[in-house]
């Protein structure tokens, strides 16, 4: 066998190789492998989220009023009501498995380039698995709060959970977080223009502690996604 042969299949075996991993595995790793799984870096970068969670226009019926924002953590969509059978749809991450969480709360403050303030309690765990996280890290966009920022307080009180953007947007769609709501830049800043101090937000998860909520995704509106999108 000539030698350019030999190259040619060597060649050939590691594409194969490379064809065969997991999506994740096929990507180069950004840090190094570490025992326990961060809060916020990962080993894996991806590009844009799946098509589904693209923000989108669709036909919506609920018994909520506009301007009041559902979220379907189990299918990772966050819908801002804006009339009476209508609603903007967003792709979102939502709490990996022990941080779900449901609850009605409401928008108490919002803030652009928000600067990240882990709990205690975050700091600590992440210590322990040799990640050490700033007391204070300023906003810009290597923050993982991203582009916007909106608190979620209940009976006047900030729960410490939000909805704001992430750096990572291939997460969009995944379990990942310590209970916030991420979701792409692009789409936590259209999100910020429109809904407002004091908005009702309904969070559909682990422990039914919402309520009873009623409403349906009755799919795209076509012309509303490109003209009111």
């Amino acid at each position: 066998m000539t030698r350019g042969k030999m190259v040619l299949l060597s060649l050939t075996a590691a594409a194969m190789t490379l064809a065969s991993m997991a999506p994740a595995e096929a990507f180069q790793r950004t840090t190094a492998p570490t025992a326990g799984r961060s809060d916020v870096t990962f080993v894996a970068q991806r590009k844009e989220p799946d098509e589904k969670f693209q923000r989108r226009v669709v036909r919506f019926r609920s018994n909520e009023a506009p301007g009041t924002i559902i979220i379907d953590t189990n299918n990772k969509f966050l819908y801002y009501i804006t009339g009476d059978t209508s609603a903007i749809r967003y792709g979102v991450g939502v709490g990996r498995e022990g941080f779900g969480w449901s609850g009605v709360v409401s928008i108490g403050r919002k803030q652009e380039w928000p600067e990240w303030r882990p709990p205690a309690e975050m700091r600590r765990r992440e210590a322990a698995k040799g990640h050490i996280l700033p007391v204070v890290q300023e906003g810009g966009i290597d923050n993982p709060l991203g582009a916007r920022a909106m608190y979620l307080y209940r009976n006047g009180h900030d729960t410490i959970f939000r909805i704001h953007g992430t750096n990572q947007p291939w997460t969009i769609g995944l379990n990942m977080s310590s209970g916030c709501i991420r979701m792409m830049n692009k789409d936590v800043e259209h999100l910020y223009k429109r809904a407002t101090i004091g908005a009702k937000v309904i969070v559909i998860g682990p422990g039914n502690r919402q309520g009873n909520v009623a409403f349906e995704d009755r799919g795209l509106d076509f012309f509303g996604s490109i003209f009111g999108g």
